[in-house]
């Protein structure tokens, strides 16, 4: 499943972030790395982009970006 399927107030935990090598650097820089859980909180008015809920910080990126993590449901 892919970050940009998740819903409002869904959770999900990150299992692997594809894309580019710098992209991939700067999303780790913002706390997006494997094992973590994250919350979707809000959808801009057009629906992009999300905001999502990570490490105690809430982080807005596009569902572009968001569609190149990779994400599993808790349990």
């Amino acid at each position: 499943m892919r970050l940009s399927e998740l819903k409002k107030g869904e959770k999900g935990i990150i299992l692997r972030v594809h894309g580019h090598s710098l992209l991939r650097k700067r999303l780790s820089e913002l706390g997006f790395v494997s094992g973590k859980t994250i919350e979707t909180i809000r959808f801009a008015p057009l629906g992009d982009p999300v905001v999502y809920k990570i490490l105690d910080s809430e982080i807005s990126i596009r569902l572009a970006t968001a569609s190149l993590i990779e994400i599993t449901l808790p349990k």
